[in-house]
């Protein structure tokens, strides 16, 4: 009976995790569409230059409208996976240890106990931030075989827009129809590496700063205002995966330029070395190039995680699911 109801536990605790991740990749992706383009067309020799993220932004609605949005079906799929890792983190982090009644204890005891404690709390703290480390690369490195092909498609439907130099032969009236085409001329898993060089380091930085934030933010915060903690946790969690978010993509931002520009090139011989391609950005753009599309990517962060956590505490309410 104990394992049937910890079998039900955990499918709608999925459930509520992928509608978070729906709802991330609803909020993040116009955001997502104008970093591919400032990507792609910022980084080319020849290719139109937008003046920032706002001016790129401008341009797509004045262009194509609505498209902004699209293909917004195709991120979808992956983001429910690849986003779980905020609401995976959320929930751990409010767990807390259980209290003990060290006030009981005699004085000099007291004291003696309090401080090991604190001690014995600190330790576990980092271990946890460790161990959520070592488990976020791991995962990361193991998604990006799922992400990979879908980017690719997602990428060569994003940059195909009126702004693209494609010819009106070379583009693709569908993500099936571009998934089909790519397989057959370049591969579906073009820009492999750079993908999994981008989630395992990216997962990594995320948990990391994502559990250290929250770990040391809800101590404080708690003891200060015990009758909050719900409101705490929420706020919490948005807090720190925002700043989790922005700490990852700082990090990965240029493989994410390189895997962008390997997987929309319509050159069959481009490399296919982040490395070397990250190298040719610099030569033509500096630093600068490498970090093409952080604005949009950081702006991002904040709105898609708390849209993500809203959205799973909602879900978790509707479908009976209670944590403290």
């Amino acid at each position: 009976m104990g394992e049937n109801a910890g079998f039900v536990s955990g499918y709608k605790e999925y459930v509520a995790g992928m509608l978070a991740g729906v709802a991330t990749v609803i909020v993040g992706h116009p955001f997502d569409t104008v970093k591919v383009k400032l990507q792609k067309h910022n980084t080319e020799a020849n290719g139109i230059k937008y003046k920032n993220g706002l001016h790129c932004t401008t341009r797509i609605l004045k262009t194509e409208g609505v498209c902004l949005l699209n293909p917004l079906l195709i991120p979808l799929f992956t983001g429910v996976i690849s986003s779980s890792k905020v609401i995976h983190g959320f929930d751990a982090s409010c767990l807390e240890a259980p209290e003990s009644n060290l006030q009981d204890l005699p004085g000099d005891t007291a004291n003696a106990a309090t401080e090991v404690a604190s001690v014995v709390d600190e330790e576990l703290g980092a271990l946890m931030v460790l161990s959520y480390n070592f488990t976020g690369a791991f995962a990361g490195g193991v998604v990006s075989f799922i992400l990979c092909p879908s980017e690719l498609v997602k990428c060569r439907m994003q940059v195909q827009g009126a702004d693209s130099f494609l010819q009106s032969t070379s583009r693709y009236s569908s993500p099936i129809d571009c998934a089909l085409k790519t397989e057959k001329r370049r591969g579906i898993f073009r820009g492999g590496g750079a993908t999994f060089l981008r989630e395992f380091i990216g997962n990594a930085v995320f948990f990391s700063t994502y559990e250290y934030m929250s770990y040391y933010m809800h101590k404080p915060l708690r003891n200060a205002s015990s009758d909050l903690t719900h409101v705490i946790d929420v706020g919490v969690g948005i807090f720190s995966g925002g700043l989790g978010g922005i700490a990852c993509w700082s990090a990965v931002l240029p493989l994410d330029v390189a895997k962008t520009i390997i997987q929309t090139s319509t050159d069959k011989n481009h490399t296919r070395n982040p490395v070397q391609v990250l190298e040719l950005i610099y030569r033509r753009s500096g630093i600068r190039g490498c970090y093409t599309g952080l604005g949009p990517t950081i702006v991002r962060a904040f709105p898609a995680n708390a849209a993500a956590i809203v959205t799973w505490e909602l879900a978790m309410k509707i479908l009976g699911i209670k944590h403290d």
